[in-house]
């Protein structure tokens, strides 16, 4: 900004403000507008114009063009910049012998480094973040007020005499080693096999050598996580091509300043990834156990790029959440040498302080779009910009993959990944965070929105707040959460699949079709329902989801079937409680109907972990390239009912003859036709389409596709989760139409 105003001759001054920048200028009329112009053309990177607001007032007389000190005088801005990757100059700086930047962990300028991760509070300034306690030396403080240095006014800016420093703790907190020789340390266990869980940008990771085989295997044992595919960061982006294929869409995301995880197709042989001589990797057994895919991300941070250089011998890292199963993640060192003692070998430690955890985003692309699954570290808090101001509102989110969001004017600004709030540490993290977001932006919000199942930890936490509180039926908040992603307007159709979310029958929805008016919705159809025995274990166990689906189609005679995957003592308690009904909730949820194919189909009996058994569906049917689908009734009742049971008729009956990658891509091709075949009987063309069954890339696509060439007009998530992560964005829309 000062260069450009100085270049059209303009005097004046800059500053930072809580509701944005404000810019005086004086100069000639012409060459204030070419100013403007350019301004609007030639900003630099991730900066982003929303509006400009121009006034005249009386000549100031300026001496020159020069930043001035921030106020925090009005309204918080609801732009907040994410915390940005390593640009190349600074990547550059780091291996440059001449540079004073050489190894320095903490490197970078006015277009990368941290952001919002170390923001106490608005306006952005140093003395506003953690960045406060270092002091800059002459050399930073020169480079800071050199208009033709890249780091002017660079907030962030550090280096070995002034910045924070490394050090290495053992298992008990020990210091074994500071600064360079801290990170020649780690750099030597990590090649040794060890576990070492580093601080990144926004919390702590666990490491392995990916090459190491028995360190994967060691790290999956501790981490209590026997299947789950761990991610892969690598050096770049030559490395990753050789582990995966990658289309540009891909690349885009890989190599943006967001760096998320991206789920990438692996490069196979015989099985295995391909193991070039470059990377070496440990086998899908050990990386990503019954999965096609691999989550790789690039070095992102100084740090991570110190770690795999060429001279470290690392090539290709595992790195997972620091944390120990479904808690969040450890951002200080008392938690990491707490939480993660008995996993983390050595802990990289660094005393720049973390203000909020923000874990790893992860996407994957999806119907030619790269979509959000994980919202967090280079995406939050980045705001929805609605049309018109809404009253100050919170909504609190679901259970699982929890969120919170809250309205700001015309903004919406949607909290970073929490996770599932069925532990504590969780349920803490989510107090903190929503005592952070109204704080960090001032808001004192006038109503709560939350899910309609009213034993959910958030629900609960809403009820206890002595304020205004609304229900949001959650398959209602999975649609608008599209919506509001997409600037759309009621009326819609949404189709809203699940594994389940409470229904204003008090039942288990999640295979459902809603139209979506100014007033609310009306549920127009779903899926037949069916028994889940063992009620939440059938979530648990896909088995159960399969023997409480041939039960509703056949009765009690399923018993006498001999390829039931249960012992004859389970079976013997099964059999009475699905015949008198006990603890066996009814659902119409599409995610419980995968699970019952992939039993079915003998992929996945039991879940090791979330959605085990929909993905290997959906790997078996991506081996597939057959557009053949079984066939379905449906019943034209109130709401409309779809029955499945011819489609398992046929499906069974398939299991005999034919290979279960045909059979798995018949079934994904059913429910596409079972998509069209309603939106055709609703007739409205605006059709949207969110939840967690529209993680899956082969039935999104299928269905959009065939919806598409229908002529409807088909939205999709992506920068907006589509899983239970969006579902607080929704509840805060539907504030909107509840008056």
């Amino acid at each position: 900004m000062v260069r450009l105003a100085r270049q059209h001759q303009q005097k004046g001054s800059i500053a930072n403000t809580n509701g944005g920048v404000t810019v005086d200028i004086e100069g000639l009329p012409k060459q204030q507008q070419d100013f403007i112009d350019s301004l609007n053309n030639r900003l630099p990177p991730h900066a982003k114009i929303e509006s400009i607001t121009i006034t005249s007032e009386p000549l100031a007389d300026f001496d020159n063009f020069q930043i001035t000190a921030s106020t925090s005088d009005g309204e918080q801005s609801a732009f907040v910049l994410p915390d940005i990757a390593t640009c190349p100059d600074c990547i550059r700086d780091i291996f440059d012998p001449a540079s004073r930047y050489y190894h320095y962990p903490f490197t970078s300028c006015c277009h990368c480094g941290p952001r919002y991760s170390i923001m106490i509070r608005q306006p952005y300034d140093r003395s506003q973040t953690s960045m406060a306690a270092f002091i800059t030396c002459s050399d930073c403080g020169r480079d800071y007020q050199n208009i033709d240095n890249r780091r002017y006014h660079a907030q962030t800016i550090a280096c070995p005499e002034c910045g924070p420093s490394l050090n290495l703790l053992g298992e008990s907190g020990n210091l074994l080693a500071e600064k360079h020789d801290a990170l020649i340390a780690a750099i030597q266990q990590l090649r040794a096999g060890k576990i070492v869980a580093i601080k990144g940008i926004g919390g702590y990771q666990l490491l392995v050598d990916a090459t190491n085989q028995q360190a994967v295997e060691r790290l999956r044992l501790r981490k209590h996580r026997p299947q789950k595919p761990f991610a892969l960061m690598v050096a770049d982006l030559a490395t990753a091509q050789q582990l995966c294929i990658i289309n540009d869409l891909e690349q885009q995301a890989l190599t943006s300043a967001a760096a998320p995880i991206v789920l990438l197709k692996a490069k196979s042989c015989g099985g295995e990834f391909i193991r070039p001589k470059a990377t070496e990797v440990a086998p899908t057994s050990a990386v990503a156990p019954g999965s096609n895919l691999l989550g790789i991300m690039l070095a992102y941070s100084p740090l991570h790029h110190l770690l795999l250089n060429k001279d470290s011998g690392l090539h290709t890292l595992v790195a997972t959440s620091g944390n120990r199963q479904n808690e969040p993640i450890c951002i200080n060192e008392d938690q990491a040498l707490t939480r993660l003692a008995g996993i983390a070998d050595y802990v990289l430690s660094h005393n720049r302080p973390i203000l909020r955890p923000l874990d790893d985003s992860v996407v994957r692309l999806i119907n030619d779009k790269i979509t959000v699954l994980r919202r967090a570290r280079g995406y939050t808090p980045l705001p929805l910009t609605l049309k018109t101001a809404m009253p100050e509102t919170l909504a609190v989110g679901g259970q699982l993959k929890n969120t919170i969001a809250i309205s700001h004017g015309k903004h919406i600004i949607l909290s970073q990944h929490l996770g599932d709030l069925d532990v504590e540490a969780t349920q803490q993290q989510f107090h903190t965070t929503l005592t952070d977001l109204q704080k960090f932006y001032q808001i004192t919000p006038t109503r709560i929105m939350h899910d309609l199942h009213s034993s959910y930890a958030s629900s609960l936490f809403a009820a206890n707040l002595g304020q205004k509180t609304h229900p949001v039926q959650h398959h209602y908040a999975h649609a608008l959460s599209c919506m509001a992603e997409h600037g759309l307007e009621p009326p819609a159709l949404g189709i809203c699949w699940d594994g389940s979310g409470l229904g204003t029958d008090n039942t288990l929805w999640g295979g459902e079709f809603l139209l979506i008016n100014s007033q609310g919705f009306e549920r127009y159809a779903h899926f037949a329902p069916f028994s889940l025995p063992g009620a939440h274990k059938a979530m648990q166990e896909p088995r159960r989801a399969a023997l409480g689906l041939l039960y509703e189609a056949f009765g009690s005679c399923v018993f006498e079937r001999e390829d039931l995957p249960f012992s004859a003592q389970e079976l013997k308690l099964l059999r009475p409680a699905l015949s008198r009904q006990l603890n066996c909730p009814r659902t119409s949820s599409v995610g419980r109907l995968f699970d019952a194919v992939a039993s079915l189909l003998g992929l996945c009996h039991i879940n090791q972990h979330e959605g085990q058994a929909a993905m290997a569906l959906e790997m078996s049917a991506t081996s597939s390239a057959s557009d053949q689908h079984y066939d379905f009734r449906i019943e034209y009742t109130t709401p409309i009912v779809i029955d499945w049971k011819i489609t398992l008729e046929q499906l069974l009956e398939d299991r005999s003859h034919s290979p279960v990658e045909l059979i798995a891509a018949k079934f994904h091709n059913t429910l596409a036709e079972i998509i069209v075949a309603i939106a055709r009987q609703a007739g409205q063309k605006t059709v949207l389409l969110s939840g967690g069954c529209f993680q899956n890339a082969y039935l999104t696509t299928k269905a959009a596709k065939r919806l598409k060439s229908d002529g409807f007009a088909v939205y999709c998530h992506e920068n907006i989760p589509p899983n239970d992560g969006g579902l607080a964005l929704g509840q805060l829309l539907a504030a909107k139409y509840i008056g």
